[in-house]
């Protein structure tokens, strides 16, 4: 240990909506905690971001037992139904919450909203320090004791060091813990638009050959989009001005929602997906991810990173209050055992229902139009994979 260092209990390196998730569940844990983000957050204001994400009841529930809800809830938009249906057939899925007996399905929630919540609630908390804008220099890991060397000459040691810093993420770097991002070949086309149908506090997601595209509700009434498209055909389609945008977005969404509007502008964001082999080392462990990425037609990425917060937050704590060594590798292996299979399962998911639906053969059309008119028409098979995808 060095005599001139900053001392913690835990040092989480990324303050986005996951790292900031297990900094608030350590909130009166005896722990002293440290959240460690290269970038000042973006102010919410009264424009929407046209980043978002779909949260599902089991977040929901971690954001009200932090506290952070009431003001996430305030930008939230509830959505009841989800309709999800083939263009090259006519298979299509019609998820309602009243057949499951909830008041609800989920909620989009704009990043910075999220953010934001959290950050505040972290603020509040006596034992975690918001150590921002700072970059990292270099990490030295051992067994006891976890060093980050900043940019500003300061050390910060630590006995528990969490990479919750995204998928080039520099704490799985340090720890050289492998990696593998595979692209899909597509990119993510996000914006907002407003739609002349209103959107009925309903999520839509259509599967095209080149991908699918997501009309996701937003609380003044406009529409979160989420085109994934072949690499190919992306740059082309943020060529085109916003007038011809908007037609090839209609003709590919068959105009649920009837004509298009565009309100914001576009961006393009590669997609791939990965996972570690390991989640956990002595002192060590990475959530969200930096552990694993998955494909966002079903939007459960942010909700998978959240589950890893709470999950390794009980972990540390459970071990924590029996005076247990909560840092030691095989206590932070009941956090690996607990939700590498779970995100592994979701991932391969993604991506066979991405190879599945994301092409033109005949026969895989038949085959999965022929799969959604089944699942539809089978009660228990519907609520099943619905309760699934709300975290139940």
């Amino acid at each position: 240990m060095s005599e001139t260092a900053l001392r913690y209990d835990i040092l989480i390196v990324g303050g986005g909506m996951v790292g900031l998730t297990l900094a608030n569940l350590l909130n009166d844990s005896g722990l002293k905690v440290g959240v460690v983000e290269k970038f000042e957050p973006k102010t919410v204001t009264d424009e929407i971001d046209i980043r978002v994400s779909a949260i599902n009841r089991a977040s929901v529930d971690i954001f009200k037992a932090i506290g952070a809800w009431p003001e996430m809830a305030a930008r939230a938009c509830v959505y009841h139904d989800m309709h999800v249906w083939d263009s090259s057939g006519a298979g299509m899925i019609h998820f309602d919450s009243a057949e499951v007996g909830l008041d609800a399905l989920g909620y989009i929630i704009e990043n910075t909203v999220i953010q934001q919540a959290l950050q505040r609630c972290a603020e509040q908390a006596e034992n975690v320090d918001w150590i921002c804008p700072v970059s990292i220099d270099s990490i030295e890991l051992a067994d006891e004791c976890q060093q980050l060397h900043l940019d500003d000459g300061r050390i910060l040691e630590c006995h528990l060091l969490v990479g919750a810093d995204g998928s080039r993420s520099q704490v799985r770097a340090a720890a050289n813990i492998d990696f593998e991002r595979l692209s899909y070949g597509q990119r993510a086309i996000v914006c907002s638009v407003e739609t002349e149908q209103p959107h009925a506090e309903t999520a839509w997601q259509c599967f095209t050959p080149d991908g699918p595209l997501a009309f996701l509700p937003l609380m003044n009434g406009q529409s979160s989009i989420v085109w994934s498209l072949e690499e190919s055909k992306v740059d082309a389609m943020m060529a085109l001005d916003e007038d011809a945008f908007c037609r090839e977005l209609e003709q590919a969404f068959e105009y649920q929602l009837g004509s298009v509007k565009l309100v914001s502008p576009r961006a393009a964001f590669p997609l791939g997906h990965g996972h570690v082999d390991q989640y956990v080392q002595n002192g060590l462990a990475l959530v969200g991810d930096a552990a694993h990425n998955i494909h966002p037609l079903a939007g459960q990425g942010a909700n998978l990173g959240f589950l890893d917060a709470a999950c390794l937050a009980a972990v540390i704590m459970q071990a924590h209050v029996a005076n247990r060594q909560w840092y030691a590798l095989h206590t932070l292996r009941k956090y690996e055992r607990a939700r590498k299979g779970e995100n592994r399962l979701m991932e391969s998911s993604m991506t066979a229902f991405k190879l599945l639906f994301s092409n033109n053969d005949p026969l895989l059309s038949v085959v999965r139009n022929a799969g959604l008119v089944m699942v539809d028409q089978a009660p228990i098979i519907k609520n099943q994979f619905l309760r699934h995808a709300m975290g139940n």
